[in-house]
């Protein structure tokens, strides 16, 4: 399989604009720096969309769902099960990010990549073969039933893992063709905090204890035994994680490498991102680690709960824009966050200036 696009240049932030946009922003009637991050939170954008006053009507999010074989580990409070049934969920619009989606005006895309059940629903469109069946928002495209059981083998193939990261990057040119103006990506895959923590500990040569938390639920007990899989997963492939990629095939789940992949397109292409959680974080990390410069075009939603965030964001350098203690994935703090984004564009765009309202400024 092809990796070649993923040595093809990230887009250049539009420094112009970001410049016209600091200008406009010393004229708005206010001291400055006076409205804090969410001036640069505006000025950002602005670079981003090469335009002086950036807007965020259309918003894509795509959730990306796979079953991980490590669940066999006893890794979660919640049976595998729950994988599937949540993508009916998300079908039905009982999700939370199905809810948020809706409130925000949002497209939403659930694509499933390999669960270990079937879902007993229709194909809807198959991205990868550019076939459009129905109108279902769910697509299915099964690159087996989840990955493998990481302790004591590959997580993917090396075929699974280019066609997964395609998954994503045909995903985020969709996104693109259709005029999002941001895209989100989300997760749901019963694991993928112990797949999610074990890059992390790979990529940050942190150890298990620092990153694994409780993901859906565990107690102490439950969290200790998550650590010793976690480190005998590293041990396992200690020869093998020599870059990030290997770290994705070893160690990753598909949802994960179909986010990477969404990522690093996305910011090829120039579409910014606004990254969700722990998972998410996780898989930015991966971009970011594989296409330098990728980061340029993140935006941090929220501070997760679980313990890896703080690390995994600070080798980032990511600042999030909220901390309400959520932990849930699927994109949904991304979501919660993008009116913040809304209003730094409203406010940058609609605001009087001091000549037009008469208004003194600084002497």
């Amino acid at each position: 399989m092809n990796f070649d696009w993923l040595e093809m240049p990230v887009a250049e932030l539009n420094r112009t604009s970001q410049r016209a946009a600091e200008q406009h922003q010393a004229t708005l009637t206010k001291p400055p720096g006076a409205l804090g991050r969410l001036e640069t939170i505006a000025i950002r954008l602005a670079a981003m969309q090469g335009v002086v006053k950036p807007e965020l009507q259309r918003i894509h999010i795509v959730v990306f769902a796979a079953d991980h074989g490590v669940v066999a580990e006893g890794v979660s409070a919640f049976p595998q099960a729950v994988t599937t049934e949540m993508v009916r969920n998300f079908a039905s619009g009982g999700a939370a990010i199905s809810v948020l989606a809706r409130e925000l005006g949002a497209g939403l895309r659930v694509v499933n990549l390999g669960t270990v059940m079937d879902t007993g629903m229709d194909t809807g469109t198959d991205i990868e073969c550019g076939i459009d069946h129905d109108a279902s928002t769910i697509t299915h495209l099964h690159l087996g039933p989840g990955t493998a059981n990481f302790t004591s083998a590959a997580a993917m193939t090396a075929e699974q893992l280019a066609r997964a990261l395609n998954v994503g990057r045909q995903n985020a040119e969709r996104a693109f063709k259709q005029g999002a103006q941001l895209f989100i990506g989300g997760e749901m895959g019963i694991g993928n905090t112990t797949s999610a923590a074990a890059m992390a500990c790979a990529l940050l040569n942190a150890a298990p204890q620092q990153l694994v938390g409780p993901g859906t639920g565990l107690d102490s007990a439950g969290i200790k035994r998550k650590v010793a899989v976690v480190t005998r997963a590293l041990a396992f492939h200690q020869e093998k994680l020599d870059s990030p990629l290997a770290v994705l095939q070893q160690l990753g789940g598909f949802e994960i490498a179909a986010l990477c992949g969404a990522y690093i397109a996305a910011a090829k292409m120039g579409l910014p991102l606004l990254i969700d959680g722990f998972i998410t974080t996780v898989a930015a990390l991966l971009a970011e680690r594989i296409s330098p410069g990728t980061a340029a075009w993140f935006f941090y939603s929220h501070a997760s709960a679980e313990p890896g965030h703080q690390h995994v964001i600070a080798a980032l350098a990511g600042e999030p824009l909220l901390d309400f203690g959520m932990r849930l994935g699927e994109g949904s703090g991304a979501a919660v966050s993008v009116p913040i984004l809304r209003l730094a564009c409203a406010l940058h765009n609609n605001m009087a200036t001091f000549a037009a309202a008469d208004v003194s400024q600084k002497i």
